[in-house]
């Protein structure tokens, strides 16, 4: 056993008084030998129950140890776990999340079948708990709702550019830094991101796999997509790095709208290619609201295109603003990032 790394869960958390005990007790139900793992949690000022919850599994396994994060957002709370952290090795584990009793020995499997590696992980099976949240979910496992982001998908072992719940060798914080606590999102991308600049490798294997609980709101699923295309902006900013087709789609998408339906104003025949636009756009929303009735109910069907409406015009109008806050007033105005909430 004491070949074994030690390694620290850290779970960064708000207000997920709904899920954080299933969460943190998937991770205490792990095979991997308790003597060499820890469990971080970082408290985001939570004021639901979540303190309440994890106080009193902490009073019962002494595994489990609770830090303040007053900042609020997930990459300061990365950066407290990863600085308090004992492993030679970390993973992040979100409270919305649950992951099987093998997941981090087949982490640590993976990381020394792959020495070349320094982050290694899995798919993320998207789940709920009722209807608007499973037609979400089987929407977001959907290469029509999130385009190629293989560590949703489930169906690609091999390099990846990023990936969610990776495994990390303590060392790679030092060669790439901590979390960037600019980023209200997109901080796993951009922190993975780095870690390819800094020569690091990223494998996504089959056989590690975890479960997300998706958002049940539609509300609170534009919010999210919205902040991911704003915040991507940032990203590509920072690093002037050229986006992948994936991260541009829905951008491009979006401006195409605007720009026909404006230069239509001047020239008729715009809109009439505006509407042929709408009209493949439909039958793919469509095909595509079929693909996930075949693999996930047919009862999800009238409900998925309007979901896929979300992520795709969410996203697009997210980067948008993002390129007009970030590269055009250069962030001029922008709220401190404590002072940004996240809705759950």
């Amino acid at each position: 056993m004491q070949d074994l790394p030690f390694v620290s869960v850290i779970m960064p958390v708000r207000n997920e008084a709904d899920f954080i005990e299933r969460a943190v007790q998937s991770v205490l139900d792990s095979d991997y030998p308790a003597g060499r793992m820890e469990i971080l949690v970082v408290d985001g000022d939570s004021d639901d129950d979540t303190r309440r919850i994890i106080e009193k599994l902490a009073a019962s396994d002494d595994r489990i140890k609770i830090l303040d994060n007053p900042r609020r957002i997930v990459p300061t709370a990365m950066n407290i776990g990863i600085e308090a952290a004992r492993g030679d090795v970390f993973i992040r584990i979100d409270g919305h999340a649950e992951i099987p009793a093998d997941f981090v020995s087949k982490s640590i499997q993976c990381l020394r079948e792959h020495p070349e590696a320094w982050i290694v992980g899995g798919y993320i099976e998207t789940v709920a708990a009722d209807f608007f949240g499973g037609a979400i979910a089987a929407a977001m496992c959907s290469p029509v709702g999130v385009g190629n982001a293989r560590f949703r998908l489930g169906d690609y072992e091999g390099w990846v550019d990023t990936l969610a719940f990776g495994a990390h060798h303590k060392w790679v914080v030092e060669r790439a830094g901590l979390f960037d606590e600019e980023l209200v999102r997109n901080q796993d991308d951009e922190f993975n991101l780095r870690v390819i600049l800094a020569g690091g490798k990223i494998w996504m294997s089959k056989s590690i796999r975890s479960r997300y609980f998706s958002r049940s709101s539609f509300g609170k699923l534009w919010r999210q997509y919205f902040q991911y295309g704003f915040w991507r902006m940032r990203t590509l900013q920072k690093h002037k790095r050229p986006a992948t087709l994936r991260q541009l789609v829905p951008l491009l998408f979006v401006c195409s709208i605007v720009l026909l339906g404006v230069t239509g104003l001047l020239w008729k025949p715009f809109w009439y290619l505006l509407e042929t636009e709408m009209i493949l756009y439909a039958l793919g929303l469509f095909a595509g609201a079929c693909i996930v009735g075949r693999k996930s109910g047919w009862g999800f069907v009238p409900v998925v295109p309007l979901i896929f409406l979300i992520l795709h015009f969410a996203y697009g109008l997210g980067s948008l603003w993002g390129v007009v806050r970030f590269f055009i007033f250069r962030g001029r105005g922008m709220k401190k990032a404590e002072d940004i909430r996240i809705s759950r």
